[in-house]
């Protein structure tokens, strides 16, 4: 199967500079489990629960920490044409959860694991 068929093509994203109490709102409100990160229109990173939980862990006053300072930088991307097991395989060796989506270079989505876990699911 592609993932075309399975990623969630919406954006939701927050500013670089957005203190992380706001991330964290975003994300309950949307009921997603990352975000993109956006300088402007540009994006430069991911930053994820997981994430938010280690800026709770580490930091000594995580209210006045931005999304930038705690988001993956290193942005792999899944192809709308590619396999959902290719996919779900380079996730697996990256150790990341949740994979920006882009057609020609500009993000369209986010697949995460638990989308591609149902695949294999129901497709059994």
């Amino acid at each position: 199967m592609r993932i075309s068929n399975v990623y969630r093509p919406m954006i939701f994203g927050c500013q670089a500079d957005e203190r992380l109490p706001q991330v964290a709102r975003r994300m309950t409100e949307r009921n997603v489990g990352a975000l993109a990160v956006l300088e402007g229109e540009q994006v430069t990173g991911v930053i994820t629960e997981r994430d938010l939980a280690e800026a709770m862990a580490t930091c000594r006053d995580p209210v006045t920490v931005t999304a930038a300072a705690f988001a993956s930088t290193e942005l792999r991307t899944a192809r709308l044409d590619e396999d959902t097991r290719d996919v779900a395989r380079r996730m697996l060796e990256a150790g990341v959860r949740h994979m920006p989506v882009d057609e020609d270079g500009r993000l369209v989505g986010m697949v995460s694991m638990r989308d591609l876990l149902a695949v294999e699911t129901w497709a059994s």
